[in-house]
């Protein structure tokens, strides 16, 4: 293979097979349990990356249910997404993530920077409580439950809510380790959002020590509410809107 059918067919990791496909990627069913909470201001302040800034002490716990993805196929996933401001712009920083597929794991760090790791999250109805789980190796790590579909929501609220901005670290490593080659703020959104139900409802969560998913680094100091959600939404590709390196030669 020449350089130029190299450079031609280098989409993504392995060149030959590569493990995702091309977007838009488009999400039907998609389901979202998120668990407010508030925690320590000033724990959030030494995860989140200038420039964007730390207004409340509140973190978002999610679940999200995928069972109709275009490529990643079915899975879930979890993680902690925190509320920022970027040069006044309010949305939300996404520090850690959990998922039982490869694809978007490898899709998700590669094109967006998505903080991505393997894991065993779960999320179904038990009964009538909405149950979320999530198990690293042999260890639960993060427990939720609400009461299911307890009162409904305004569906243009939580669409409004669901448009605002999402930003991600995205850090891709030298080849000798020296440092990182890439190291950008990158900014996206979710798009033709389709709201199929909202509901909110009493709530718990649960947030345990593990060594490699450091979860209780924002420790739970109270629920403040619940949110169910059902959608149909693509996930855009993202922008960089801040170049770390570039910034620290200037």
């Amino acid at each position: 293979m020449n350089p130029a059918d190299v450079v031609k067919n280098a989409f993504a990791m392995p060149l030959t097979s590569p493990s995702y496909p091309k977007g838009p990627y488009r999400f039907v069913d998609r389901e979202f349990f998120i668990v407010t909470y508030r925690t320590d201001l000033d724990a959030l302040r030494a995860v989140v990356p200038e420039p964007l800034q730390v207004t409340e002490p509140i973190v978002k716990y999610e679940f999200i249910r995928m069972p109709n993805s275009t490529g990643f196929g079915d899975y879930t996933e979890t993680g902690q997404v925190i509320p920022v401001e970027f040069k006044g712009r309010k949305g939300g920083y996404v520090h850690a993530m959990f998922l039982n597929d490869e694809s978007p794991i490898a899709g998700g760090r590669e094109i967006w920077g998505f903080p991505k790791k393997m894991a065993e999250p779960r999320m179904r109805v038990e009964k009538d409580t909405l149950v979320g789980t999530l198990a690293v190796g042999s260890v639960q790590v993060a427990s939720a439950t609400m009461g299911y579909k307890h009162r409904a929501l305004d569906h243009d609220n939580v669409a409004k809510a669901l448009a605002a901005p999402s930003w991600l670290l995205k850090i891709i490593p030298r080849a000798d380790c020296s440092g990182p080659q890439i190291c950008e703020l990158v900014e996206y959104y979710l798009e033709d959002v389709t709201i199929k139900g909202a509901w909110e409802g009493p709530a718990a969560l649960d947030l345990h020590s593990h060594a490699l998913a450091p979860l209780t680094d924002l420790p739970m100091r109270e629920v403040i509410s619940a949110t169910h959600i059902l959608t149909d939404l693509t996930l855009g590709l993202g922008k960089v809107v801040h170049d770390y390196l570039t910034e620290l030669e200037t």
